[in-house]
C-alpha cells in the first residue's frame, strides 16, 4: 500500500472501531430493562435504582479504563492499544449474555467499560498524528460520525433482536474488527518520541505543573453537557416521559435512534463548521448554546407527544455532536508523550461525570421534581462548559510535533 494510503486506512479501521465501541456502549442503555428482567428483577423501583448501578459501574470501568489505556498509548504505541481495548471489551460484552445474576453483570459491566475506554482516544491520537495539520478535522471528524452510527445500528437491532443475542453479536463484531486491525501503520510522532527521553504515559502528568491540570479540566467540562444529555435525557428517557405525562411508554431503543441520529448529523456538522471558522473553540461554543437552547425547548415541547419528543430527542442529540471537536482538541492540547493519555482520559473523565450527575439528579427529583431538576442541571452544565471553553486555546492550527516538558 502507497505511503499516502496509509493515513487514510487508519480512518477507515478507526472509525469501524468507534462503529463496534459504540454499538456495545449504546447497547447496554437499550438492554437495561429487558435484561434486568431476563435475569428475574421485576420492581420498577428496583429495575431503576440497579440500571444506574449497572450504568455507574461502566462509567467507573471506562474512567479507571481512560487512564489506563491513555498511559499505555502513550508508552507502548497507538496501535497497540487498540488491540487490548478491543479484545477486552469484546470478550466482557460476548460474556454479557450469559450472566444470571446482578453482581456478575456489575462486574462484566466494569470490565466492558473498562475496555471500551480504550477505542476513541487512540484512534483519534493515531488518526490526529497520520493525517496533515490540514485535513486532521477532516479525518477526526469522519471517525466520530462514521463511528456513531454504531448507536443507531445498536437502536435497530435492539427493536429486532433479544438481548441475549445482542450482546453476542457486539463481540462477534469485535473480534471481526480485531482481525482488520492487522496491519494498520503505527504513528510516525511515536515512533520518533520512543527514541527520545522524554518521559511519556505517566497519567499524574496531566495534574502538574498546574497549567496543564487547568488545560485538562477546561478541556474536560467543556464536554461535560454532553454526558448530562447522555447519561440523563437518553439514558433514563422512559422515566422523563412517565413525569411528562405521557399515556405512550417511550422505547428506549427508538430514543437511541434519535437521539444517535442527530449525534451523526451533529457531529458532521461541528466538524464542518470547524473547518468554516478554522476554529475547535469557537465550534465548541456555539454547539453549547445550541444544546442549552434545545434542551430546554425539550422539556416543554416533548410533553405534548410521543412524536415531539423523539423529535426533539432528535435536535437534542444534534447539539451534543460536538464531541468529535472536543476529542480532536483533547488531542491537540497536549504534547506527544501525553497526547494519548490527553485524548483517552479526557472523553473517559467526562463520562464518569455521568456518575455525579446522575446521582445529582435523582437526589433533587424527589424535592424539585423531575422537569425542574432536569432544567437546573441541565443550564448549570452548559454555563460551565460554556466559561471553560472560553478559557481554552485555540488549537486549530497547531502543529503536533511537540512534547511536554
Amino acid at each position: 500500500m502507497s505511503p499516502d494510503r496509509r493515513p487514510w486506512l487508519a480512518v477507515m479501521v478507526a472509525a469501524l472501531g468507534y462503529f463496534v465501541d459504540m454499538f456495545d456502549l449504546v447497547m447496554f442503555s437499550i438492554l437495561r430493562i429487558p435484561s434486568l428482567r431476563g435475569i428475574g428483577v421485576t420492581d420498577p423501583e428496583e429495575l431503576a435504582r440497579l440500571g444506574k448501578h449497572l450504568l455507574d459501574m461502566q462509567l467507573i470501568g471506562m474512567l479507571l479504563g481512560g487512564f489506563a489505556f491513555g498511559a499505555a498509548g502513550d508508552r507502548f504505541g497507538r496501535t497497540r492499544t487498540l488491540y487490548a481495548s478491543i479484545a477486552l471489551y469484546s470478550t466482557a460484552n460476548l460474556l454479557n449474555a450469559f450472566v444470571t445474576n446482578v453482581e456478575a453483570y456489575a462486574v462484566l459491566r466494569a470490565l466492558a467499560g473498562f475496555g471500551l475506554a480504550g477505542e476513541l482516544g487512540a484512534g483519534i491520537t493515531l488518526v490526529g498524528e497520520l493525517l496533515p495539520t490540514r485535513l486532521r478535522g477532516v479525518g477526526t471528524t469522519l471517525v466520530a460520525s462514521v463511528g456513531l452510527l454504531g448507536a443507531v445500528v445498536a437502536g435497530a437491532t435492539a427493536e429486532l433482536l433479544g438481548w441475549k443475542t445482542c450482546y453476542v453479536l457486539g463481540g462477534v463484531l469485535g473480534f471481526v474488527l480485531l482481525a482488520m486491525r492487522l496491519g494498520v501503520a503505527e504513528s510516525g510522532l511515536f515512533e520518533q518520541m520512543a527514541q527520545s527521553t522524554a518521559p511519556r504515559g505517566n497519567p499524574l502528568g496531566l495534574l502538574w505543573p498546574s497549567e496543564r491540570l487547568v488545560r485538562f479540566g477546561c478541556i474536560v467540562l467543556s464536554a461535560m453537557p454532553i454526558w448530562f444529555a447522555t447519561g440523563v435525557l437518553f439514558v433514563f428517557a422512559p422515566e422523563l416521559g412517565r413525569a411528562m405525562g405521557l399515556s405512550e411508554a417511550i422505547q428506549p431503543g427508538r430514543v437511541i435512534g434519535f437521539a444517535y441520529g442527530g449525534v451523526v448529523v451533529g457531529n458532521f456538522s461541528s466538524g464542518w463548521l470547524s473547518q468554516v471558522l478554522r476554529s475547535r473553540k469557537r465550534a465548541i461554543g456555539a454547539f453549547l448554546v445550541a444544546l442549552a437552547v434545545s434542551m430546554l425547548v425539550f422539556l416543554e415541547v416533548a410533553p405534548l407527544g410521543p412524536m415531539p419528543f423523539y423529535a426533539m430527542i432528535f435536535v437534542v442529540g444534534a447539539a451534543t455532536g460536538y464531541w468529535s471537536v472536543f476529542v480532536t482538541t483533547a488531542s491537540e492540547l497536549f504534547g506527544t508523550n501525553l497526547r494519548a493519555t490527553a485524548a483517552t482520559s479526557a472523553p473517559n473523565v467526562v463520562r464518569g461525570l455521568a456518575v455525579p450527575i446522575t446521582s445529582l439528579w435523582f437526589a433533587l427529583k424527589p424535592t424539585l421534581g423531575v422537569l425542574p431538576a432536569t432544567r437546573m442541571l441541565a443550564l448549570g452544565c452548559c454555563a460551565i462548559g460554556l466559561v471553560c471553553t472560553l478559557m481554552l486555546r485555540e488549537t486549530f492550527h497547531r502543529d503536533l510535533d511537540f512534547t511536554e516538558s
